[in-house]
């Protein structure tokens, strides 16, 4: 069975939860590690998606450590758009409490 690994990196500008595990994470920059597997038998390359980790690094006491926490797809997504939610409704909060041209 033919695997394969990608890295990619997404940034939360707020604290964050996720299912499955307690507490917040900071805001911040986040790497993902997906795993796929080759799909046998097809006339075409396809790969089957079959986790997703999040990389979290150690703060505090554990400050130097690094975790890999499992989480699906939907749940990263989830956690993004309440991220991005978040952020839109901070700014329009900022927005109208400091219009544009008082700042002048």
């Amino acid at each position: 069975m033919t695997m394969r690994s990608t890295k990619s990196t997404v940034t939360f500008s707020n604290p964050f939860t996720l299912p499955g595990y307690p507490g917040d994470l900071p805001a911040g920059d986040y790497e993902i590690l997906v795993e796929e597997e080759l799909l046998q038998g097809l006339s075409f390359e396809a790969y089957r998606r079959t986790a997703t980790y999040l990389t979290v690094r150690g703060r505090g006491g554990h400050a130097g450590r690094t975790e890999l926490r499992a989480i699906s797809d939907s749940d990263l997504k989830a956690a993004l758009s309440r991220d991005a939610t978040t952020s839109e409704t901070n700014n329009h909060s900022e927005a109208a409490l400091f219009p544009q041209e008082d700042l002048k």
